[in-house]
């Protein structure tokens, strides 16, 4: 499965981001690489997205990381002959859940750094993890709604 080194790559690739940002910034530092548009800031997120948490929160969002990547590696061995986006979108969510999983194994907390404002607004902070999530899911809904219709996955009787 050579889609596997997508998946590979993109966690070394957050890994890495992330080891350079605990060695090199101090926790809430931030550097602008862009004025007004793109920052890096350096923020901790012990909850799940957007600094959702409750108590426990810690337990439950690590133990369901660990079922999603399973059930997510188990449906990628399933689609290993299927679509090439769909395994590519597959591979990009599993890369994100394998590194964020990461971060709250060793650490306890998701390390996050990109941020970025759009005309005075700020959107929430994020990490490459969670980039390639959201490329993922994004790529799947899109095969999932234009490529993938009713009409042509049903198979002629004939």
């Amino acid at each position: 499965m050579t889609i596997l080194i997508l998946t590979v790559f993109v966690v070394i690739l957050d890994q890495v981001t992330k080891y350079i940002l605990r060695s090199s910034m101090s926790l809430y530092e931030s550097r602008i690489i862009i004025e007004n548009f793109f920052n890096f800031t350096y923020v901790t997120n012990d909850g799940m997205a957007f600094g959702i948490n409750f108590p426990g929160g810690f337990y439950i969002f690590t133990a369901v990381s660990i079922i999603m990547t399973i059930i997510i590696t188990w449906y990628l061995w399933k689609e290993r002959m299927g679509s090439l986006m769909v395994r590519t979108s597959l591979a990009f969510i599993l890369a994100g859940a394998i590194g964020n999983l990461i971060d709250r194994v060793l650490y306890g907390e998701v390390a996050d750094f990109l941020d970025f404002s759009f005309w005075g607004y700020r959107w929430y902070i994020f990490n490459i993890a969670d980039s390639s999530v959201t490329i993922g899911m994004i790529l799947f809904i899109i095969y999932s709604i234009f490529i993938n219709t009713p009409e042509k996955s049903v198979k002629p009787v004939i």
